[in-house]
């Protein structure tokens, strides 16, 4: 019986990681196939002056997993440069940075040991603890998918998981 109690519940502490690491691979999904769906020339796309184009929004997110992760610990890849990370440009090679970032922040995030969840973190933003930093690195993705799907609806694009 004991023997199941801690099965239960250090399955029920991994739950909270495992689903996470879900919502995140659901949302790296959809903005992958939205920036697959924009063809090339629809990358330099903005609905204004002054607002990040299509592109730059996506390397945005790669920047954003990056930025978000250094803060929980996990120092982007040596090869990666931050300052100019938004400045990359062609679709097949903002595609490949969005896809470095994603698989970088699933990657670090499945590390994180389920002991450290309340450990606190400093974003530079808000101070918070662990879990509340990955569920921000969730919320922000979250948020530029939904820029995306403006973005492509404008542009008369649907996005693929609406066809």
């Amino acid at each position: 019986m004991l023997l199941l109690s801690v099965a239960f519940v250090s399955a029920q502490e991994d739950m909270v990681q495992q689903s996470v690491k879900n919502l995140l691979s659901n949302n790296q999904s959809q903005i992958t196939s939205l920036a697959e769906a924009f063809p090339a020339d629809k990358y330099d796309w903005r609905p204004a002056d002054g607002i990040r184009s299509v592109g730059e929004s996506i390397l945005h997110v790669a920047g954003g997993n990056y930025y978000l992760a250094s803060k929980l610990g996990f120092a982007p890849p040596e090869d990666v440069d931050m300052m100019n990370l938004e400045k990359i440009q062609g679709k097949e090679n903002v595609l490949a940075a969005l896809t470095k970032s994603f698989d970088f922040v699933q990657e670090k995030l499945a590390a994180i040991s389920t002991a450290n969840l309340g450990d606190d973190v400093d974003l530079g933003f808000a101070k918070t603890n662990v879990l509340s930093a990955m569920l921000i690195i969730l919320e922000h993705s979250g948020e530029h998918k939904g820029q995306l799907i403006a973005y492509a609806r404008s542009n008369d694009i649907t996005p693929p998981w609406s066809k």
